[in-house]
């Protein structure tokens, strides 16, 4: 079975050289925006590579890319740190509002639907 997250170089395809120029001056402008930041990049398949973001005033949010590659050269670019997981001490610097609250809850606690 192949190794799913095995990229092409993103320094040998410039269209995924630009991508990862683009997601890195977004990082920057979250990192800006937020008073610093950190992430971590997570695998999700076909689909690429997840960049969850989390600012140094507890602001999170998240951003695609198309490979775990492009996700990779993306971080390293924008200078940010880069966590191997998404718990413990990094978690503990997310923070959440009534909104967050309600949209995990759902349903179950009168939250807003999915629907």
């Amino acid at each position: 079975m192949a190794d799913d997250t095995q990229q092409v170089d993103p320094k040998a395809d410039p269209k995924a050289e630009r991508e990862a120029a683009r997601l890195a001056r977004r990082i920057g402008s979250f990192s800006k925006a937020h008073g610093g930041a950190e992430g971590q990049v997570a695998y999700i398949g076909q689909r690429g590579a997840r960049i969850v973001l989390v600012g140094e005033d507890g602001a999170w949010g998240d951003i695609v890319a198309p490979t775990y590659a492009v996700a990779e050269q993306a971080v390293r670019k924008s200078g940010i740190t880069v966590h191997e997981s998404f718990d413990g001490e990094f978690a503990a610097k997310v923070k959440t509002g009534p909104y967050e609250w309600s949209r995990m809850a759902g349903l179950q606690l009168g939250g807003p639907g999915n629907g």
